[in-house]
């Protein structure tokens, strides 16, 4: 009886407190969004950064799970990859500087040789020595289809043109070449103009105006 008296003279403050879970969720979310207990949290760049890394870090650990030798062979298989990459780099660079002559030597306006010799002489004194390389050049191809020693032919390149007037003009066979040569490393290949190789350009120019063709050499075809 006594023990039944306890209880039943128990007040109602020695009842447990019991919150709603929907109420006790809302307080606990308003609590943790207070900027307090943000202050020390990574910025969105910064998580972002931190997903990617975990995720090649994931990616990097399955494949040397893979492979044989674990990291150390994907360290060899990376190595292997990296070489070969230089390798091809290094070589299609080195192809990309040999000289092309497949362009052709004149573009689609036509000009007279005295035209082109002019425009160079105009590179030459302002110092851009590949466009007047490139001028006199023409210039001097101009000048033997102008005189006949040369069939006028669309699309022609420069090595092209050496080669024919080389053969109506033999003893400048040699020098068409080189000059042709010059002409296509300016145009193609990447190196510059120099008032040397434009000297020489000049002064063949120069000499073929007056230079006779070999006539037991001039193909029918040039004979003017």
């Amino acid at each position: 009886m006594a023990a039944l008296g306890s209880l039943t003279a128990r007040s109602d403050d020695d009842i447990p407190v019991r919150t709603p879970r929907l109420p006790a969720r809302e307080a606990a979310e308003r609590e943790l969004s207070d900027p307090r207990y943000h202050q020390h949290d990574p910025n969105p760049i910064q998580r972002a950064l931190d997903w990617l890394w975990d995720r090649v870090d994931d990616l990097f650990g399955a494949a040397a799970g893979a492979t044989p030798g674990g990291w150390i062979g994907l360290l060899a298989i990376a190595a292997f990859v990296l070489l070969l990459v230089v390798a091809l780099r290094l070589r299609l660079g080195a192809v990309r500087r040999t000289p092309t002559t497949s362009g052709a030597l004149f573009s689609d306006t036509p000009r007279t040789a005295a035209e082109h010799r002019a425009a160079a002489e105009r590179h030459a004194a302002a110092g851009h020595w590949s466009q007047a390389v490139q001028d006199r050049m023409r210039a001097l191809v101009l000048s033997l289809e102008e005189r006949t020693l040369l069939t006028p032919a669309a699309g022609r390149t420069a090595d092209e043109a050496a080669t024919e007037a080389g053969l109506t003009l033999p003893r400048y066979a040699d020098q068409l070449r080189t000059a042709a040569r010059t002409f296509d490393d300016v145009t193609y290949g990447g190196r510059p103009g120099t008032e040397q190789a434009y000297a020489f350009l000049t002064t063949l120019d120069t000499e073929l105006q007056q230079a006779k063709p070999d006539l037991a050499t001039t193909p029918t075809w040039s004979r003017g």
